[in-house]
């Protein structure tokens, strides 16, 4: 119990000056914690309600928003400005956070003979207007007691927008082909457009050259090895298996993934908040640039 509660609760039996001397504290202390209680009770009544507005944040997120993405959340929602310090303060005191990150599997396989193309990103991820500049990845998805299923995607580096996808049991070249396409059917063409990769086989296939010259695509390839020179794909493969996972080791069927994978990667572009954009999601970003589409094209 507080001491001075406990000076409050007893004073007409023991008195003031009593209690005080056999707890340490001073009178003065005491009338002071007394005649703020009122405050005390009106700031306690405040912070119940953001937290309870920091519960729901962080439900409608599936549990993935930490204390900036939650602060964000709070801001759009209007009303009372809630400093982000405070936001961390109670998310931590009511025992919420974000997930953290798990180990990655390795889904670049190198093929050693193939052509390469030149890096044109040199580790840029940005880009000044959409359409212009994609990075492409490969990530992987764990199924219990089943084979695996496999993620392509195709990224604009000016919105963040995951502008195409593709999901499937294998890595087959097929698989980068069907996001690039799903990506040319968003966007209604990608001519002009730098699509930069990892040294994958899959991205050094001639297949893969051939779609990127019809779509009028430009490949870009880092260093081989080198995760940083492809690191907003790998940011957004963490981000994904993160936010989906949730410290799980798998999904307990390929049914499962699937439909999480599309749940997930709908909710990234239309609601989930990105740090680079002003914690925008990567549509709010380029509806805020220009009046555009918000469809989410699947392929798999």
């Amino acid at each position: 119990m507080n001491r001075y509660q406990f000076v409050e609760d007893h004073q007409r039996r023991h008195g003031v000056k009593r209690l005080c001397d056999i707890l340490g504290l001073s009178r003065s202390s005491f009338y002071y914690w007394r005649r703020t209680a009122a405050a005390r009770a009106a700031r306690r009544a405040v912070e119940a309600g953001i937290a309870a507005r920091i519960r729901k944040a962080h439900q409608e997120s599936d549990g993935t928003y930490g204390a900036p993405r939650i602060t964000a959340e709070l801001r759009d929602e209007g009303g009372q400005v809630i400093n982000h310090k405070r936001v961390a303060r109670i998310t931590r005191t009511i025992g919420l956070e974000g997930v953290r990150l798990r180990p990655r599997h390795r889904t670049t396989l190198a093929d050693q003979a193939a052509a390469k193309a030149p890096d044109l990103i040199c580790r840029d991820f940005t880009a000044s207007a959409v359409n212009t500049k994609y990075v492409g990845d490969i990530t992987y998805l764990p199924v219990r007691g089943a084979k695996p299923l496999y993620l392509a995607t195709v990224i604009d580096l000016a919105s963040r927008r995951l502008a195409g996808w593709a999901i499937a049991d294998h890595m087959r070249a097929e698989l980068v082909i069907d996001a690039l396409t799903a990506a040319e059917k968003t966007r209604g063409n990608l001519t002009g457009a730098v699509i930069h990769t990892d040294h994958g086989s899959q991205y050094t296939s001639r297949s893969f050259a051939e779609i990127c010259r019809s779509a009028g695509v430009r490949q870009s390839m880092g260093a081989i090895g080198s995760s940083a020179d492809n690191a907003a794909a790998e940011s957004f493969n963490a981000a994904f298996k993160r936010e989906t996972l949730k410290g799980r080791k798998g999904w307990s069927s390929e049914r499962e993934a699937r439909l999480e994978a599309f749940r997930w990667l709908t909710r990234y572009n239309t609601r989930r908040r990105h740090s680079r954009l002003g914690q925008r999601s990567p549509i709010s970003y380029e509806n805020a640039l220009q009046p555009a589409p918000t469809t989410l094209t699947q392929a798999a």
